[in-house]
Protein backbone atom coordinates (compact mmCIF):
# COMPACT_ATOMS: atom_id res chain seq x y z
CA UNK A 1 0.00 0.00 0.00
CA UNK A 2 1.49 3.44 -1.02
CA UNK A 3 -0.73 5.82 1.02
CA UNK A 4 1.63 6.85 3.58
CA UNK A 5 0.42 6.08 7.66
CA UNK A 6 0.46 9.97 7.86
CA UNK A 7 -1.92 9.98 5.21
CA UNK A 8 -4.27 7.70 6.99
CA UNK A 9 -4.02 9.37 10.04
CA UNK A 10 -5.22 12.47 8.37
CA UNK A 11 -7.58 10.93 6.42
CA UNK A 12 -9.82 8.28 8.46
CA UNK A 13 -11.26 10.62 11.06
CA UNK A 14 -12.98 12.37 8.26
CA UNK A 15 -14.85 9.01 7.59
CA UNK A 16 -18.36 7.98 9.32
CA UNK A 17 -20.45 5.00 9.66
CA UNK A 18 -23.98 6.43 9.36
CA UNK A 19 -27.16 3.59 10.49
CA UNK A 20 -29.95 4.52 8.50
CA UNK A 21 -33.71 4.21 9.67
CA UNK A 22 -36.40 3.98 6.98
CA UNK A 23 -40.24 3.57 7.47
CA UNK A 24 -41.80 0.30 6.48
CA UNK A 25 -44.52 1.89 3.71
CA UNK A 26 -41.16 3.73 2.17
CA UNK A 27 -40.90 3.07 -1.49
CA UNK A 28 -37.53 2.06 -1.07
CA UNK A 29 -37.84 -0.45 1.82
CA UNK A 30 -39.02 -3.73 0.01
CA UNK A 31 -35.88 -3.49 -1.82
CA UNK A 32 -32.84 -1.88 0.21
CA UNK A 33 -34.64 -2.52 3.55
CA UNK A 34 -35.64 -0.31 6.85
CA UNK A 35 -32.05 -0.50 8.23
CA UNK A 36 -29.34 0.47 6.33
CA UNK A 37 -25.60 0.78 7.12
CA UNK A 38 -22.70 2.93 5.17
CA UNK A 39 -20.33 4.94 4.95
CA UNK A 40 -19.78 8.83 4.25
CA UNK A 41 -17.20 11.50 4.18
CA UNK A 42 -16.60 14.59 5.75
CA UNK A 43 -16.71 17.78 2.95
CA UNK A 44 -17.36 20.72 5.51
CA UNK A 45 -17.82 21.38 8.88
CA UNK A 46 -20.96 19.89 9.18
CA UNK A 47 -21.41 18.03 5.90
CA UNK A 48 -21.31 14.39 5.03
CA UNK A 49 -21.00 12.44 1.32
CA UNK A 50 -22.44 9.35 0.52
CA UNK A 51 -24.80 7.30 -2.41
CA UNK A 52 -28.12 8.19 -2.58
CA UNK A 53 -29.04 4.30 -1.35
CA UNK A 54 -28.24 4.78 1.66
CA UNK A 55 -30.43 7.67 2.85
CA UNK A 56 -33.12 7.28 0.44
CA UNK A 57 -36.69 7.21 2.67
CA UNK A 58 -34.63 8.28 5.94
CA UNK A 59 -36.23 9.25 9.08
CA UNK A 60 -33.32 8.95 11.35
CA UNK A 61 -29.61 8.71 10.80
CA UNK A 62 -27.08 7.90 13.16
CA UNK A 63 -23.55 8.99 12.95
CA UNK A 64 -20.30 7.58 14.22
CA UNK A 65 -17.21 8.27 14.19
CA UNK A 66 -13.47 7.33 14.52
CA UNK A 67 -13.24 7.61 18.61
CA UNK A 68 -16.64 6.43 19.32
CA UNK A 69 -18.43 9.55 19.36
CA UNK A 70 -22.02 9.44 18.05
CA UNK A 71 -24.64 12.24 17.12
CA UNK A 72 -27.15 12.01 14.16
CA UNK A 73 -27.94 13.82 10.95
CA UNK A 74 -30.28 14.89 8.66
CA UNK A 75 -30.29 14.42 4.70
CA UNK A 76 -30.24 17.97 3.30
CA UNK A 77 -30.10 17.17 -0.58
CA UNK A 78 -30.08 13.99 -2.99
CA UNK A 79 -29.56 13.38 -6.67
CA UNK A 80 -31.28 10.15 -8.21
CA UNK A 81 -29.67 11.15 -11.30
CA UNK A 82 -26.03 10.76 -9.94
CA UNK A 83 -26.41 8.62 -6.60
CA UNK A 84 -25.09 11.59 -4.54
CA UNK A 85 -26.36 12.60 -0.79
CA UNK A 86 -25.82 15.10 1.03
CA UNK A 87 -26.47 15.15 4.93
CA UNK A 88 -25.57 17.34 8.01
CA UNK A 89 -24.43 16.29 11.02
CA UNK A 90 -24.79 17.34 14.40
CA UNK A 91 -22.31 17.33 17.15
CA UNK A 92 -18.59 17.68 17.57
CA UNK A 93 -16.73 19.26 14.60
CA UNK A 94 -14.06 16.78 13.11
CA UNK A 95 -11.71 17.50 10.62
CA UNK A 96 -12.59 17.62 6.52
CA UNK A 97 -11.22 16.24 3.36
CA UNK A 98 -10.61 18.31 0.40
CA UNK A 99 -11.83 17.31 -2.97
CA UNK A 100 -10.77 16.81 -6.63
CA UNK A 101 -12.80 16.52 -9.88
CA UNK A 102 -12.33 13.45 -11.86
CA UNK A 103 -10.56 15.33 -14.35
CA UNK A 104 -7.36 14.72 -14.79
CA UNK A 105 -6.98 11.36 -12.84
CA UNK A 106 -6.29 8.35 -15.65
CA UNK A 107 -6.55 4.56 -16.04
CA UNK A 108 -4.02 2.57 -14.19
CA UNK A 109 -3.27 5.50 -11.41
CA UNK A 110 -3.26 3.95 -8.07
CA UNK A 111 -6.24 5.42 -5.28
CA UNK A 112 -7.37 4.17 -2.44
CA UNK A 113 -11.03 3.66 -0.40
CA UNK A 114 -11.56 4.32 2.96
CA UNK A 115 -14.76 3.44 4.40
CA UNK A 116 -16.98 2.18 7.96
CA UNK A 117 -17.16 -1.11 8.54
CA UNK A 118 -19.45 -0.45 11.18
CA UNK A 119 -19.74 1.72 14.20
CA UNK A 120 -16.13 3.29 14.83
CA UNK A 121 -14.40 0.91 12.66
CA UNK A 122 -12.46 1.44 9.42
CA UNK A 123 -10.66 -0.42 6.88
CA UNK A 124 -8.56 0.84 4.12
CA UNK A 125 -7.71 -0.72 0.60
CA UNK A 126 -6.35 0.53 -2.32
CA UNK A 127 -5.77 -0.68 -5.78
CA UNK A 128 -5.68 1.32 -9.20
CA UNK A 129 -8.13 3.17 -11.61
CA UNK A 130 -9.81 1.04 -14.38
CA UNK A 131 -11.82 3.04 -16.78
CA UNK A 132 -13.50 6.61 -16.29
CA UNK A 133 -15.94 5.69 -18.84
CA UNK A 134 -19.66 5.75 -18.78
CA UNK A 135 -21.29 3.44 -16.86
CA UNK A 136 -24.85 2.04 -16.79
CA UNK A 137 -26.14 0.05 -13.93
CA UNK A 138 -29.03 -2.51 -13.79
CA UNK A 139 -31.64 0.07 -12.60
CA UNK A 140 -32.42 3.06 -14.74
CA UNK A 141 -29.40 5.10 -14.12
CA UNK A 142 -26.53 6.20 -16.13
CA UNK A 143 -23.55 8.36 -15.39
CA UNK A 144 -21.53 9.78 -18.65
CA UNK A 145 -18.47 9.51 -16.31
CA UNK A 146 -18.06 6.50 -13.69
CA UNK A 147 -14.58 5.68 -12.19
CA UNK A 148 -14.12 1.90 -11.69
CA UNK A 149 -11.27 0.57 -10.03
CA UNK A 150 -9.35 -2.92 -9.44
CA UNK A 151 -10.28 -2.25 -5.39
CA UNK A 152 -12.05 -4.84 -3.54
CA UNK A 153 -14.48 -2.25 -1.15
CA UNK A 154 -13.30 -3.07 1.71
CA UNK A 155 -16.40 -1.67 3.97
CA UNK A 156 -20.21 -0.41 3.49
CA UNK A 157 -21.33 1.38 0.87
CA UNK A 158 -21.05 4.92 0.39
CA UNK A 159 -17.25 5.37 1.22
CA UNK A 160 -14.37 7.96 -0.30
CA UNK A 161 -12.48 6.95 -3.05
CA UNK A 162 -8.65 9.15 -2.57
CA UNK A 163 -6.10 9.53 -4.92
CA UNK A 164 -2.55 9.27 -2.79
CA UNK A 165 -2.83 12.77 -1.78
CA UNK A 166 -5.75 12.31 0.20
CA UNK A 167 -8.19 13.95 -2.06
CA UNK A 168 -11.84 12.71 -2.39
CA UNK A 169 -12.16 12.04 -6.23
CA UNK A 170 -15.54 9.45 -5.55
CA UNK A 171 -17.75 8.12 -3.28
CA UNK A 172 -18.09 4.22 -3.68
CA UNK A 173 -21.36 3.26 -4.88
CA UNK A 174 -21.41 -0.22 -6.40
CA UNK A 175 -20.03 -3.98 -5.87
CA UNK A 176 -18.92 -4.73 -9.41
CA UNK A 177 -17.18 -7.66 -8.81
CA UNK A 178 -15.84 -8.20 -11.94
CA UNK A 179 -12.47 -8.92 -13.27
CA UNK A 180 -10.40 -6.22 -13.33
CA UNK A 181 -13.80 -4.07 -12.49
CA UNK A 182 -14.59 -4.68 -8.46
CA UNK A 183 -15.49 -1.22 -7.45
CA UNK A 184 -17.84 2.05 -9.24
CA UNK A 185 -17.36 5.20 -7.35
CA UNK A 186 -19.31 8.48 -8.24
CA UNK A 187 -16.79 11.17 -9.28
CA UNK A 188 -17.48 14.26 -6.20
CA UNK A 189 -17.83 17.10 -9.28
CA UNK A 190 -21.83 15.56 -9.42
CA UNK A 191 -21.39 17.69 -5.99
CA UNK A 192 -19.13 20.15 -6.62
CA UNK A 193 -19.90 21.78 -9.98
CA UNK A 194 -23.97 22.15 -8.27
CA UNK A 195 -23.03 22.28 -4.38
CA UNK A 196 -25.18 25.26 -4.30
CA UNK A 197 -27.97 24.66 -6.35
CA UNK A 198 -28.06 20.82 -3.96
CA UNK A 199 -27.78 22.34 -0.74
CA UNK A 200 -30.44 25.52 -1.63
CA UNK A 201 -33.07 23.19 -3.32
CA UNK A 202 -32.31 19.57 -2.16
CA UNK A 203 -32.13 18.46 -5.22
CA UNK A 204 -30.97 19.72 -9.19
CA UNK A 205 -33.87 21.73 -9.25
CA UNK A 206 -32.72 23.69 -12.70
CA UNK A 207 -32.38 20.31 -14.23
CA UNK A 208 -36.00 19.06 -16.28
CA UNK A 209 -37.26 15.82 -14.44
CA UNK A 210 -36.51 12.93 -16.30
CA UNK A 211 -39.02 10.05 -17.10
CA UNK A 212 -39.06 6.74 -14.72
CA UNK A 213 -40.86 3.54 -14.85
CA UNK A 214 -39.47 1.74 -12.45
CA UNK A 215 -37.42 -1.73 -14.35
CA UNK A 216 -34.77 -3.77 -13.58
CA UNK A 217 -33.06 -5.18 -16.60
CA UNK A 218 -30.00 -7.07 -17.92
CA UNK A 219 -28.12 -7.40 -21.13
CA UNK A 220 -28.62 -10.89 -22.19
CA UNK A 221 -26.31 -11.60 -25.44
CA UNK A 222 -27.19 -8.57 -28.04
CA UNK A 223 -31.22 -8.74 -26.14
CA UNK A 224 -31.57 -6.71 -23.01
CA UNK A 225 -34.20 -8.89 -20.57
CA UNK A 226 -36.20 -7.40 -17.80
CA UNK A 227 -35.15 -9.04 -14.55
CA UNK A 228 -37.57 -7.26 -12.08
CA UNK A 229 -39.95 -5.02 -11.36
CA UNK A 230 -39.92 -2.13 -8.58
CA UNK A 231 -43.37 -2.40 -6.76
CA UNK A 232 -45.58 0.57 -7.15
CA UNK A 233 -43.87 2.29 -10.67
CA UNK A 234 -45.64 2.38 -13.89
CA UNK A 235 -44.05 -0.92 -15.03
CA UNK A 236 -45.91 -2.49 -12.14
CA UNK A 237 -49.38 -0.54 -13.50
CA UNK A 238 -48.88 -1.47 -17.25
CA UNK A 239 -48.10 -4.88 -16.64
CA UNK A 240 -44.49 -5.28 -17.00
CA UNK A 241 -42.79 -8.73 -15.98
CA UNK A 242 -39.69 -10.21 -15.27
CA UNK A 243 -38.54 -12.22 -18.22
CA UNK A 244 -39.57 -9.30 -20.57
CA UNK A 245 -37.66 -9.33 -23.78
CA UNK A 246 -37.59 -5.57 -24.95
CA UNK A 247 -37.60 -4.98 -28.57
CA UNK A 248 -38.03 -1.39 -28.65
CA UNK A 249 -39.43 2.44 -26.84
CA UNK A 250 -41.04 4.27 -28.46
CA UNK A 251 -39.92 2.69 -31.97
CA UNK A 252 -36.51 2.81 -31.87
CA UNK A 253 -34.36 -0.77 -31.45
CA UNK A 254 -33.06 -1.57 -28.37
CA UNK A 255 -29.85 -3.88 -28.41
CA UNK A 256 -27.85 -2.08 -25.06
CA UNK A 257 -29.37 -1.16 -21.90
CA UNK A 258 -28.21 2.42 -22.84
CA UNK A 259 -31.14 2.35 -25.65
CA UNK A 260 -33.69 1.37 -23.23
CA UNK A 261 -32.91 4.08 -20.74
CA UNK A 262 -31.87 6.48 -23.34
CA UNK A 263 -35.38 6.28 -25.21
CA UNK A 264 -37.52 6.17 -22.17
CA UNK A 265 -35.43 9.75 -20.80
CA UNK A 266 -36.53 11.57 -24.33
CA UNK A 267 -39.82 11.58 -22.92
CA UNK A 268 -41.06 13.78 -19.75
CA UNK A 269 -42.93 12.65 -16.47
CA UNK A 270 -46.68 12.16 -17.41
CA UNK A 271 -45.87 11.41 -20.99
CA UNK A 272 -46.78 7.57 -22.12
CA UNK A 273 -44.13 5.33 -23.19
CA UNK A 274 -44.20 2.51 -25.88
CA UNK A 275 -42.21 -0.13 -24.69
CA UNK A 276 -42.00 -3.49 -27.66
CA UNK A 277 -41.53 -6.61 -26.08
CA UNK A 278 -41.35 -10.61 -26.81
CA UNK A 279 -43.37 -12.54 -24.28
CA UNK A 280 -44.66 -15.82 -24.51
CA UNK A 281 -43.30 -15.99 -28.61
CA UNK A 282 -45.19 -12.86 -28.98
CA UNK A 283 -44.15 -9.27 -29.68
CA UNK A 284 -46.48 -6.87 -27.68
CA UNK A 285 -46.79 -3.04 -26.91
CA UNK A 286 -47.16 -2.03 -23.60
CA UNK A 287 -48.33 1.61 -22.91
CA UNK A 288 -46.19 2.70 -20.03
CA UNK A 289 -47.17 6.40 -18.25
CA UNK A 290 -43.97 7.63 -16.63
CA UNK A 291 -43.27 9.21 -13.70
CA UNK A 292 -39.75 10.72 -12.35
CA UNK A 293 -37.73 8.74 -9.89
CA UNK A 294 -37.51 12.09 -7.33
CA UNK A 295 -41.24 11.85 -7.10
CA UNK A 296 -41.49 7.83 -6.73
CA UNK A 297 -39.24 7.85 -3.56
CA UNK A 298 -40.28 11.56 -2.32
Amino acid sequence: MNASVDLLHSILPSTVGLKVTIPDDHPSAQILGTERMGSGTIIDDELVLTANYVSVGATKVEVAFLDGVTGTAEVVAQDFYSGLSVMRISGPRYPRVEMRSSEGLAPGQEVFIAASAGESQRRVNTGAITTLAAFDAFWEFRLERAITTTIMNPGLGGGGLFTLDGKLCGVVSLDLNEIGHFTLAIPTENFSDHREELLRHGRRSTRPPRAFIGVYCYKVDTHVVIAGILPGTPAERAGLKPGDLVLAVDGSKVRERSDLYEGIWKRSPGDEVTIQIYRDKVVQEIRVSATDAESHFD
